[in-house]
């Protein structure tokens, strides 16, 4: 029976649970960075912070909780003095981790930070710490779910302000909260599903909790949906933008990087052809992460190398989120048919969005206005800017359509719905979204099917945040249907 089933598991996971709570070493890490500076942190989490703390300060009473001390660090095997710095202490489970912490807020300079992690490292019960163990250890112990430790290292890496408040709001737990309402909906559908076919025969279930529940996964089902057609927003704010400069040899491709990027970070040759390698850098536009591509000029090539650089180009723009073309403003046609021909000829993904650069402006002359009158005519062009990499003339423009359009794609981070950051996220919403649609060609034909459906569904979810437990689902059965009152 199913709820036999769930009462197994829930044992096993007791058991588990007693296990896990006799693990408990301490660890320590510079948490501050690497390299000098003015002050580092030295942090320590674990059942020895205590005596860390007393041993490496000469005192064995500790400062009150999260109040700041100044005192002197000593090595205890010798008693050198190391520093004068502050002291924090973090009394569990209010701390970052859950467990007993400490702080070291010492000089930043190396021999400063190597003396105080070798005296650390000396005590009994203590060791380094490996790479996330200290958040590890915070979901551990339930401080945060593994949608807020992703938010706290993308906000770690963070490089724009948009990137920022993205990773913030995850931290913040407002994707976890939004997973968890969903999971916490499955979880009650379940609950009544299984009680159902647990007790339906004792009278003590209504058979109208089953159309509850099938109302329950219809309305779930399109939630997570729509919370997939986001157009990537949030992995592409997360990742960056990928845009990639296209266009025939010799129109300033590589200018237009270097320009962009305010340094030479391509080489740029009046030969045609100079560029035959991807050349790429990471930039900020208006508070968005733009990861920029220079490429080969794509023409039919002779030259084996460069045929080589004309594929990589080309696989590139097939592969872009945002296409900036670039012409020669004094050789294209000056009528739209023909600049759309002379855009269509880069042959560009036809639902990537693209920007139209006419450099060399600066050259332009008679049929200056002509070609002007052409581009004012907009559709069905993308939108189009001049641009004289040589003076400089046209960038502010070129960076105000840049921005709109990362803006376009990646949205605001604080507006509306969390949006989706991880690929790992779309792929369990997906598998969750199709154990939903199963749900009711099932449900016809076999309960027992059905409540398998709904398990894997939230199986899929837990996964997402980490939180994945049958006890739930008994916790629902017995307060909802007081089953054995």
């Amino acid at each position: 029976m199913a709820l036999r089933r769930a009462l197994s598991v829930a044992g096993r996971r007791c058991a588990q649970r007693l296990c896990s709570a006799a693990w408990g070493d301490t660890i320590f890490a510079l948490s501050s960075g690497h390299g000098r500076c003015g002050v580092a942190v030295i942090r320590t989490s674990g059942p020895g912070s205590r005596g860390a703390l007393q041993s490496l300060t000469g005192r064995p009473a500790l400062p009150p909780p999260r109040v700041l001390a100044l005192r002197r660090i000593r090595d205890p095997a010798t008693g050198e003095p190391l520093d004068r710095g502050l002291v924090v202490w973090f009394q569990g489970p209010q701390s970052f981790t859950g467990e007993d912490c400490a702080e070291l807020h010492v000089h930043g300079g190396p021999a400063v930070v190597s003396g105080v992690l070798r005296a650390l490292g000396s005590l009994p019960g203590l060791r380094p710490a490996e790479p996330g163990e200290f958040t590890r250890r915070a979901f551990r112990r339930g401080k945060l779910d593994l949608t807020a430790a992703e938010g706290l290292g993308d906000l770690i890496r963070a490089e724009t302000e948009a990137q920022r408040r993205q990773a913030l709001r995850q931290m913040e737990g407002e994707l976890g909260r939004l997973y968890q309402r969903w999971s916490d909906t499955l979880t009650q559908a379940l609950a009544h599903l299984e009680a159902y076919i647990d007790f339906s025969e004792d009278d003590n279930v209504e058979e109208e909790v089953l159309s509850q529940v099938d109302a329950t996964v219809r309305v779930l089902e399109q939630e997570i949906g729509s919370h997939l057609q986001d157009g990537r927003r949030g992995e592409l704010l997360r990742g960056g933008v990928r845009a990639v400069i296209a266009g025939p040899p010799n129109v300033g491709k590589s200018s237009l990087l270097n320009l962009l990027c305010q340094r030479p970070a391509a080489i740029v040759s009046p030969v045609a052809g100079t560029t035959r390698d991807v050349v790429e850098v990471a930039l900020n536009v208006g508070g968005y992460p733009l990861v920029l591509s220079d490429t080969a000029g794509l023409r039919d090539a002779t030259d084996p190398v460069e045929q080589e650089g004309v594929s990589r180009a080309r696989d590139r723009l097939q592969e872009a989120d945002l296409v900036l073309a670039v012409l020669d403003a004094v050789e294209v046609p000056t009528e739209p048919a023909g600049l759309g021909a002379a855009l269509g000829s880069l042959q560009p993904p036809p639902t990537t969005p693209c920007i139209l650069v006419l450099n060399k402006a600066d050259l332009l002359k008679g049929n200056g206005g002509s070609l002007r009158a052409a581009c004012a005519q907009g559709h069905p062009l993308p939108p189009i800017t001049f641009l004289s990499c040589k003076t400089g003339e046209g960038l502010e423009r070129l960076l105000v359509l840049l921005a709109r359009e990362l803006a376009r794609l990646c949205g605001d981070p604080l507006s509306g719905s969390p949006s989706l950051t991880q690929s790992r996220h779309s792929l369990h919403l997906r598998q969750c979204v199709a154990a939903l649609a199963r749900y009711g060609p099932e449900r016809r034909s076999d309960l027992g099917l059905a409540a398998e459906r709904l398990r894997l569904a939230r199986r899929h979810l837990g996964s997402i945040t980490g939180h994945v437990s049958t006890e739930d689902v008994l916790d629902v059965i017995f307060r909802d249907f007081c089953v054995g009152k």
